[in-house]
């Protein structure tokens, strides 16, 4: 296993400064670029350990804290594990800040994010990858259809509202994207029905997107979080596999 450099970096935007993790290859070499996309509860130990299997697979892997204009991470005290009953309080504080973060704003966000990771030593030249979970899969979808010249693969997993008939949903900019897409989608997932699973794929098939999608069969929403009572580690190996195969084969 290759030793991973861990550290935290900020990240000048047009709206202030993203506190961010980074993680790297501990051998001063540039390698790809991997943008991470984090789930509601943000960054946290868990999360950083994930971040650290993909770098020690070959990658320069950021994390940046998406609700940054709210404060520095942990925005909301968590526990070790986050059980169901929690998760209510939690979202309640959680909640306004994932429906504040518009399009707009998610867009600036992202060119901050890709400029700072191509201007970085530690990262080749050439586009980036880009991951996401849960409202991190739909980020990792408008990231790679807002910046098709600077995204060559991008996956999402357990994501929610991905293709809904809001005109801004971000199925929407399948047209623009030139990445390869792969989303690992849970099948009890109120937030991505079959509905919305379908018109995404209909929308990536219509505009020529090189893109899989698979359902888990008995995943929840949240499954390859191991620091919640959502995790199901079948599914959080098939979703490793997936997502290494594919930065592979696109970086």
């Amino acid at each position: 296993m290759t030793t991973v450099l861990g550290t935290s970096v900020d990240i000048p935007t047009q709206d202030g400064t993203a506190d961010a993790y980074l993680v790297h290859p501990d051998d001063n070499a540039p390698h790809p670029a991997v943008l991470f996309y984090m789930d509601a509860f943000g960054i946290r130990p868990h999360l950083k350990g994930m971040a650290d299997r993909i770098a020690a697979a070959g990658y320069t892997v950021l994390v940046p804290n998406v609700f940054y204009r709210v404060g520095r991470a942990p925005i909301v005290e968590l526990p070790d594990f986050i059980d169901p009953q929690q998760r209510p309080d939690l979202f309640e504080i959680l909640g306004p800040h994932i429906f504040a973060l518009t399009p707009e704003l998610v867009v600036r966000d992202a060119d901050a994010y890709l400029r700072w990771l191509a201007d970085s030593p530690l990262v080749t030249d050439g586009p980036a990858g880009v991951t996401g979970y849960c409202m991190g899969a739909g980020l990792a979808l408008r990231t790679a259809g807002s910046f098709p010249e600077r995204v060559a693969a991008a996956a999402g997993f357990h994501g929610g509202r991905m293709a809904t008939d809001a005109p801004d949903s971000p199925h929407l900019l399948a047209d623009r994207i030139t990445a390869e897409l792969y989303f690992g989608h849970a099948d009890q997932d109120p937030g991505m029905p079959a509905d919305q699973i379908d018109r995404l794929n209909k929308a990536l098939s219509a505009a020529g997107v090189r893109h899989e999608a698979e359902v888990y069969e008995g995943a929840q929403h949240g499954f390859t979080q191991a620091d919640t009572a959502a995790y199901d580690a079948a599914g959080d190996a098939r979703h490793w596999e997936a997502l290494l195969a594919l930065l592979k084969r696109a970086l």
